[in-house]
């Protein structure tokens, strides 16, 4: 049984008319005659009594018309479902996050904007280290992916920035120098930096510890936290000071100011990184809403 079968009988049961039935259509009379006799001889019993000015459904046919319409219904359904999925206007998108990026103002904008315009796309979040992420896109497990910059292995992918972070100073509030506008990285040079592990994100890690010996002095390493947002919880404790990206700064953490660096600027690059194969269109309508923000 076929679905145009039963589009055709659908078609003569509500206009009980053949010829109404095949100008709805769009066909002929003597095909849709014969197509409907095919599919009483597939059913095995009589779906139409043939009246002199019409026809009207046996109780098998009135059985086979409310069951047909069930079927066409899901069935176009089905199909509205999967063009819309095609079209990107529905379905999944599987996004990477750094342990940070998803903090930056401009990565929750764009998020927030896709949200609005396709709601019918269901998000699928997953935070990794920057390891872990190009890992995940290579091998096809996520679709794009917020990496921070620099990152030596972003360069097997296409890469878009999305936003230059600042650095600023994380220091416990009860630090002599909280009160002050800015802080000069010098003026920290005998404390301890706390930082992360390396392989967590070598680019941050690096732009740190470049970021002291700009200024002047090698940082006192102390205790590693295992991710970067962390550090906060070690600063408020007095273990020392910690450089993080100003997206973090604004997190509310008791015993904790975060200031502006004095006298350098020190930044970090939030990216979307995508494969070079060919991305659906649920991806693409999130790199489209990077163009047309004027991200390059």
């Amino acid at each position: 049984m076929e679905l145009r079968h039963l589009r055709y009988f659908v078609a003569v049961a509500e206009t009980a008319n053949f010829t109404r039935a095949a100008q709805r259509l769009g066909i002929s009379q003597p095909p849709l005659s014969q197509q409907i006799q095919r599919l009483e001889h597939e059913v095995g019993t009589a779906l139409l009594k043939r009246l002199t000015r019409g026809v009207e459904l046996t109780d098998a046919g009135k059985v086979l018309y409310e069951d047909a319409l069930i079927i066409l219904k899901l069935s176009d359904a089905a199909l509205e479902r999967t063009r819309s999925v095609a079209r990107g206007m529905n379905g999944f998108l599987r996004i990477g996050f750094a342990s940070s990026s998803a903090f930056n103002p401009q990565v929750f904008s764009l998020l927030h904007r896709y949200r609005d315009k396709y709601p019918g796309v269901t998000l699928e979040p997953q935070e990794k280290d920057m390891s872990g992420l190009m890992t995940a896109l290579s091998e096809g497990v996520i679709d794009l992916a917020f990496v921070r910059l620099p990152c030596e292995r972003s360069k097997d992918f296409n890469v878009r920035v999305i936003d230059d972070e600042e650095m600023v100073v994380a220091l416990p509030k009860m630090h002599p120098l909280s009160r002050t506008e800015s802080v000069s990285l010098a003026d920290l040079q005998n404390e301890t930096l706390i930082t992360f592990p390396r392989d967590l994100s070598p680019g941050l890690y690096d732009t740190v510890i470049a970021g002291c010996e700009a200024a002047g002095f090698s940082p006192n390493l102390g205790q590693q936290c295992p991710q970067i947002a962390s550090s906060l919880s070690m600063v408020a404790t007095g273990f020392g000071y910690a450089l993080i990206p100003a997206s973090l700064g604004r997190i509310d953490v008791a015993n904790v100011c975060c200031l502006p660096i004095a006298n350098q600027r020190i930044t970090t690059q939030i990216a979307l990184a995508w494969r070079r194969a060919a991305l659906g269109k649920a991806a693409l309508h999130l790199l489209n809403l990077t163009a047309a923000a004027g991200v390059e």
